[in-house]
């Protein structure tokens, strides 16, 4: 099957279209642990193909292990007015449970970080669930730290 950005066996790499599969598989053990969201296939893959088909909008970069994507984290990308140019959204940030302790989560998010730096990201912000200590500590020893904003929404799609 031929595929537009090949990756290795192993390591850190941008997701191409054949690894739709897996990053489903993903975002569902994903959203199954979030208090926000609801795993649907089916939407996970029509937003998963609209953001590999435009990366100016955003790009998703995915662990392999013995040729198995075993974590993804993307990308979003959009224009800060207070800071006068372009940042990141950090999103879906996952790893399957089997992968998880093993350093590979701090290899994935040191990668999305160095590569939204190359993008020309001047911030990278990201969510976590408000009781997820373990991700809040996990975040903080890689620089993050909490902002005084809080996030609100209005959601103007209801589940499938």
């Amino acid at each position: 099957m031929a595929d537009a950005h090949p990756l290795p066996a192993d390591g850190i790499a941008i997701a191409g279209p054949a690894e739709l599969p897996a990053l489903v598989e993903l975002l569902t053990l994903l959203f199954a642990q979030e208090a926000d969201f609801t795993p649907d296939p089916e939407r996970q893959l029509r937003g998963l193909r609209q953001l590999l088909a435009q990366p100016d909008i955003g790009q998703i970069l995915v662990w392999r292990q013995a040729g198995v994507v075993c974590g993804m984290v993307s990308l979003l990308y959009t224009i800060s007015t207070a800071l006068g140019g372009r940042v990141a959204w950090l999103e879906d940030m996952v790893l399957h449970p089997l992968a998880r302790g093993q350093g590979v989560g701090g290899q994935l998010l040191d990668a999305a970080l160095a590569h939204a730096r190359a993008q020309g990201c001047l911030r990278v912000t990201l969510l976590t669930d408000s009781d997820n200590l373990p991700a809040q500590r996990f975040y903080a020893r890689h620089g993050f730290a909490p902002s005084a904003m809080q996030p609100w929404r209005q959601v103007f799609a209801g589940p499938a």
